[in-house]
């Protein structure tokens, strides 16, 4: 177990009462305490030494990439799960965990589903974005969503701790690290599995990098999500951007500024027809699913839109994958 930790005491004893439950008991916790200055360090002292399983690595803070990559090296295990210091692990998460991986490829990351632990800043939209995560069991569903959003909660992982070391660990950048890890785990023909019990409560707090940090803000999901596709599916090839709205226009401006060619908008909208945006045209879906060669981008957020635009890209011929992928 992977439990980086900085400035965690309010939470920190119950994430580690989870793990002290878990029925599996042959496992390591390496507890990298990145300098906190809050009292996290001594609880996890005085844990230690209760709990042999507990190996605290203390050093200055230097943040969360470098705390993930310094843990899995110190790791001895063939196996890294993942943890923070805000979560709680159901008993039996490491068990059946070990279980699925010993019956899966030995490329596979493992996920599992999540339970949401809301706060105040906890809105709608994160809601959506765990019951859109928990439907997401197989690797073809992952696979097919990986440019949607991150598609596996990252304390939720266990994977192989070679595959971690041939991806060459965590990467310090502006974009999300899990979500980066899982983009180059896909480019590197790697699959992904998830169980389908509940085996965390995902705290959801006002403080959460994901909340604070610019490298979690939208625009940098799609900035990684394009360098992704353009290394990718998109190599050599035009962008058809289905949707002409807010979503839609932001992936037009990426695109037209990273080089890449854009040769429509694809849209449903009659009032929308016939413009021309970004100096692409906004032609109706039938047309410009006839654009030879391009690869056609969802880029739709609202609710129920990503599964019409699939079914009718479906009808007019074009291939999940080949010809389209979804990026919202």
């Amino acid at each position: 177990m992977i439990l980086p930790v900085w400035n965690a005491a309010a939470t920190l004893p119950e994430c580690l009462d989870s793990l002290a439950a878990q029925t599996l008991r042959d496992f390591e916790i390496v507890a990298l305490d990145d300098g906190s200055t809050d009292g996290s360090r001594e609880l996890l002292a005085a844990h230690a030494r209760a709990e042999p399983r507990l190996r605290l690595l203390p050093r200055p803070h230097r943040g969360l990439v470098a705390s993930l990559n310094e843990a899995a090296q110190a790791a001895r295990a063939p196996l890294l799960a993942r943890m923070d210091a805000d979560d709680v692990a159901h008993p039996e998460r490491l068990g059946l965990q070990l279980e699925r991986l010993a019956r899966e490829h030995e490329e596979t990351i493992l996920g599992a589903r999540v339970r949401l632990r809301a706060s105040s800043a906890s809105g709608a939209g994160m809601r959506a974005y765990v019951s859109w995560s928990n439907r997401l069991l197989t690797h073809e569903a992952i696979a097919r969503d990986i440019f949607v959003e991150s598609p596996l909660v990252h304390p939720s992982v266990m994977l192989p701790r070679r595959q971690l070391q041939r991806l060459g660990g965590y990467r310090d950048g502006p974009f999300p690290e899990d979500y980066d890890l899982w983009l180059r785990a896909h480019a590197a023909g790697l699959r992904f599995a998830k169980r389908a019990e509940v085996l965390l409560e995902w705290r959801d707090l006002s403080g959460r990098l994901t909340r604070t940090d610019p490298r979690y803000a939208a625009p940098r999901f799609r900035e990684r999500k394009l360098e992704a596709l353009l290394a990718g599916p998109l190599k050599a090839r035009a962008a058809v951007v289905w949707g002409a709205g807010p979503i839609g226009k932001a992936w037009a401006r990426d695109l037209l500024a990273s080089g890449a060619r854009l040769a429509a908008f694809a849209e449903v909208a009659p009032r929308k027809l016939g413009q021309r945006i970004h100096g692409a045209p906004v032609l109706e879906a039938p047309h410009a699913g006839r654009i030879a060669g391009a690869l056609h981008l969802l880029a739709v957020g609202q609710p129920g839109a990503r599964r019409r635009l699939r079914a009718l890209a479906r009808r007019l011929g074009l291939v999940e994958g080949r010809d389209f992928v979804a990026v919202a």
